[in-house]
């Protein structure tokens, strides 16, 4: 009566599954993360990157909105990008009072590249799975992405954490 029924055995176990999985790559991460010539990009920093390749253009506003965080905030994330030349901030043709917030060439270049050793890491893992776990990652992964993004789009994408692929 009015209590939601016990979980699933195997929804737990895939979610326990997923957590591992997710604190597995957090650790991978790091690794291309730290590998820049720029310095360190904090996690932080990077959702700030991630938001901008999406959205190229934004205003300070939106992106604060995006990310879930205060405008001062987002700003001094957005001072310290600016200075390491990940991002820059150019006059709104639209409003005299606002500034768009760009990647810059060399922020683009710099996702690139930690997206490309991030998808090495993944490779070198995922090539020493048999076919069979390989096939089944795949499908449970598309699953779990189709129901995740269609919730998102159910919630008016109110949610702060969006795909960044």
């Amino acid at each position: 009566m009015g209590l939601s029924p016990e979980p699933d055995r195997r929804s737990r176990d895939a979610a326990h599954a997923g957590s591992e999985f997710i604190e597995l790559l957090e650790v991978m991460w790091e690794q291309g993360r730290e590998a820049v010539p720029t310095g360190p990009v904090s996690p932080s920093q990077l959702r700030v990157l991630y938001a901008l390749d999406r959205e190229d253009g934004i205003n300070l506003r939106m992106l604060a909105e995006a990310l879930g965080s205060a405008p001062p905030s987002v700003s001094r994330l957005c001072d310290r990008l600016q200075a390491t030349g990940l991002i820059e901030r150019t006059p709104s043709p639209v409003s005299r009072r606002e500034l768009e917030l760009r990647l810059t060439s060399h922020g683009r270049a710099y996702l690139a590249d930690l997206r490309k050793r991030r998808e090495s890491i993944l490779m070198s893992t995922i090539d020493a799975m048999p076919p069979k776990a390989r096939r089944a990652l795949l499908e449970g992964l598309r699953g779990f992405r189709d129901v995740a993004t269609a919730s998102e789009q159910d919630d008016g994408g109110a949610r702060t954490w969006r795909s960044v692929g």
